[in-house]
């Protein structure tokens, strides 16, 4: 097993505090519209992700994690492609892939694209690994379904491997062997921060412990607290691993405007839109007003004002005890690029010091809020 560098951005799950919680932002490139309400081309959607990250990066925000999607609903397919662009026009704001598919992926490929952004951002490059929500990147590029679970396996495998960033001899079925191959180019720090994204698999939870990895938990419906066992179950499987038991991270869509019924109005008939897309394809049914106002209220929907976010955000850190939260917000496909600007920036100017605040009344100091 590959075990990751211990350096001094290491910190253990119990040693999170208000101080140490991060906050970030997620796109999946979603087609904005203009003020008439036509929707942007892919070139204009690309462009108003990276003025999102300069505003991001002005205002505070610690991270932007890019998706990558193959769908027409979506933009952006290469993440490290958009966040080299935003690497060039940002100074601190850290980033990241939210996720990178690696199963339809060549560990090698994906590795030396992170690392030369990581080169771009001077160290600020992160990559969450994941499966993927869908599945059109694998006939695309040529892998079968029936390779689901091998593709991820052998693939997170060799890529542990390359981390060390030492010559790599491995062998397994889904691609050519190495044999003491050296990759290029290295990062100056010596290893690439790595998380692997979950959407609610035991399995996953503990392959994420297993290589020392950053957990990020994918929570875009139901009640955050469900997810309670899996933070627990991180934390007692790198104890049992002897591997870093880093503060766990979630992300979860929602929207802020200047009030709740704006905010609303705003977001909901475009997150129903895509959201009948989707479940037609995977037989839910259409989604019920009354469920999207009860994801809203008790959910893990974070859509409203400043003021309702920042309270839904903080009960949902306390409840879980996690280290990082990050927020997608531009679900949907009929938010405009302005209302889209304005929700960043409500999310760091307004939300986060609300959020601070009232975590420094009840800090998070445990890998679970009891």
């Amino acid at each position: 097993m590959s075990r990751p560098r211990t350096d001094d951005r290491t910190q253990s799950m119990e040693e999170t505090t208000m101080d140490t919680i991060e906050f970030g932002i997620d796109t999946f490139g979603d087609l904005p519209r203009d003020d008439q309400g036509n929707v942007a081309s892919y070139g204009r959607a690309i462009r108003a992700v990276v003025d999102e990250a300069v505003l991001a990066d002005e205002i505070g925000i610690d991270v932007i994690a890019l998706g990558e999607h193959h769908r027409p609903e979506f933009a952006i397919s290469t993440p490290e492609t958009v966040l080299a662009g935003i690497a060039t026009t940002t100074s601190r704001i850290r980033l990241a892939s939210g996720v990178t598919v690696l199963s339809s992926d060549d560990p090698v490929r994906v590795f030396q694209r992170f690392a030369t952004v990581d080169a771009l951002s001077n160290g600020r490059a992160e990559v969450i690994l994941g499966r993927g929500s869908f599945t059109e990147s694998f006939p695309l590029f040529g892998y079968d379904l029936s390779d689901y679970e091998i593709l991820f396996e052998e693939k997170i495998d060799l890529f542990a491997k390359l981390l060390d960033e030492k010559p790599v001899t491995w062998e397994g079925t889904t691609r050519a062997a190495l044999n003491q191959a050296d990759v290029f180019p290295k990062t100056d720090s010596g290893r690439l921060t790595t998380w692997i994204g979950v959407g609610g698999s035991p399995q996953s939870v503990v392959r994420t412990a297993h290589y020392g990895f950053r957990l990020m938990l994918a929570i875009i419906g139901g009640r955050p607290d469900r997810f309670a066992p899996y933070v627990d179950l991180y934390r007692r499987a790198t104890e049992q691993l002897g591997t870093p038991a880093y503060p766990v991270g979630m992300h979860s869509p929602g929207f802020i405007a200047d009030t709740d019924a704006e905010a609303v109005a705003l977001f909901y008939p475009g997150y129903k839109e895509i959201r009948d897309r989707i479940g037609a394809l995977r037989g839910w049914p259409p989604l019920r007003r009354e469920e999207f106002d009860a994801d809203v209220a008790y959910g893990s929907l974070y859509v409203g004002s400043p003021e309702t976010v920042a309270r839904k955000m903080t009960r949902a850190i306390q409840t879980l005890g996690v280290g990082r939260f990050d927020l997608i917000y531009s679900a949907g496909g009929t938010l405009s690029a302005s209302s889209r600007l304005r929700a960043v920036e409500l999310y760091g100017t307004k939300v986060l010091p609300l959020v601070r605040e009232m975590l420094a009344e009840r800090p998070v100091t445990s890998g679970v809020s009891r």
